[in-house]
């Protein structure tokens, strides 16, 4: 008996990433359903160029989790294995996974938690909060789901779930610069999210933010032993910690100024 074993992956302006994505997987999955964000870049192109990939076009959605959850919602295998195009599975998470699809699925958990390794400023961390930085991203079909309510969200999953031994490796911020992307856009949307709640406005709740940032400094680099990271474990946890006051400043001007950040660009 062999199960099958469907890729999902939600993508927008991936062309660095896909290939390599793709390469990882290819071979020995039965099918790989993306759900492209109408990307402005040769990310479709190279998606088309594998065989077994099935690419779906659709908007760039505020909640990138939503497009993830459609990719899923397609997939036709008795397991599916979310991935973002920013990370690969190596050889020894791909041996670990195919005895799975050989036995009952009544017989295993619902879903696991694989350990990822995230590569920041050339270097793979090894602390700093950043690592097993474990993830749910394998689950057999129709028993895990994506809440689409937030950027950093798990998934939801109806019964038991396991781990796997090995990692597999994330490049989401291959250089600084897609670093300060991707805090623009968090930071955006936790913006949105004060807006919300109606937080205080004032000199006092900039000043809880200030605070925030230096507890979640000391968190990073010392409790989590970001400083056996080296210098790449001090930037991240200087940056971890401006995502509050950085926060509160784009929230004080959604306020003052009464108007929208427009995530589409924020992305861009």
């Amino acid at each position: 008996m062999k199960n099958k074993i469907s890729v999902a992956i939600a993508t927008y302006n991936e062309e660095n990433h896909i290939k390599d994505c793709l390469e990882s997987v290819h071979s020995w999955v039965d099918e790989i359903v993306i759900v492209d964000g109408s990307s402005k870049d040769k990310t479709v192109d190279i998606a088309k160029k594998f065989k077994k990939v099935k690419v779906i076009v659709t908007t760039n959605k505020p909640i990138f989790h939503i497009n993830k959850q459609i990719a899923i919602d397609e997939c036709n295998g008795n397991w599916i294995l979310q991935l973002d195009a920013d990370e690969r599975v190596p050889p020894l998470l791909k041996k670990e996974i195919l005895p799975l699809l050989k036995k009952d699925p009544d017989s295993l958990p619902a879903a696991y938690w694989i350990k990822r390794k995230n590569l920041f400023l050339g270097h793979f961390f090894k602390k700093s909060g950043q690592y097993p930085d474990p993830v749910i991203r394998l689950f057999q079909k129709g028993k895990g789901k994506l809440p689409c309510k937030s950027a950093h969200e798990q998934i939801k999953v109806k019964g038991e779930v396991s781990w796997l031994q090995n990692d597999f490796l994330h490049f989401g911020n291959p250089t600084f610069s897609e670093y300060l992307k991707r805090f623009n856009r968090y930071t955006s949307l936790a913006a949105q999210e004060l807006q919300k709640k109606n937080s205080p406005i004032g000199f006092f709740p900039f000043v809880k933010s200030i605070f925030q940032a230096h507890y979640a400094f000391f968190i990073r680099f010392f409790r989590c032993k970001g400083f056996l990271d080296g210098f790449p474990g001090f930037v991240f946890a200087f940056f971890s910690g401006l995502d509050y006051p950085v926060s509160y400043i784009k929230y004080y001007e959604l306020t003052k100024q009464k108007r929208e950040i427009d995530l589409a660009k924020d992305w861009d």
